[in-house]
């Protein structure tokens, strides 16, 4: 048996892996806006742009990435959209994440509706990316805004 230096080189050999495992570069996210398009009868399209810089000389896939709006605390809907592609070696690449909200889930927050005629809402993403020897790393990127629903007069 090896007794007590097996033990202690066992030691040694996980630091120095824990030590390379968290010098591994890790890509960069954040949310650079939310644009509210495609207003139409039945709902509208908030369109998240999220910037994001890999560090790495190699293209990384993007697993998928999970979103989770909110209104007054409440969750209004949530999804995931898988495979949306790979991010190119050492750049900075732009994806955008069109999430759709029905106009029937916007009227139920009808409490919520201030005289702006306003709907405040949070939006949650978590970017989740294949890295190398690290598996799968989720960025998590948070951003609060406003919609204001369509008028009666604006939808005809």
């Amino acid at each position: 048996m090896c007794g007590g230096g097996c033990a202690a080189v066992l030691d040694m050999a996980n630091k120095f892996l824990l030590e390379k495992v968290m010098r591994i570069k890790k890509p960069a996210a954040k949310i650079v806006g939310v644009a509210i398009e495609d207003v139409g009868s039945d709902g509208v399209t908030l369109n998240t742009k999220i910037s994001v810089d890999n560090p790495h000389a190699k293209s990384l896939p993007v697993s998928e990435i999970s979103y989770a709006v909110k209104s007054s605390d409440r969750m209004i809907l949530s999804g995931k959209i898988e495979n949306t592609g790979s991010l190119p070696a050492k750049e900075e690449t732009v994806l955008v994440l069109p999430v759709r909200i029905e106009h029937t889930i916007l009227l139920s927050l009808v409490k919520d509706i201030d005289e702006d005629w306003d709907v405040d809402y949070e939006l949650d993403l978590g970017l989740t990316i294949d890295l190398p020897l690290f598996g799968d790393f989720t960025i998590p990127l948070s951003w609060k805004g406003q919609i204001k629903p369509p008028t009666i007069s604006s939808i005809i």
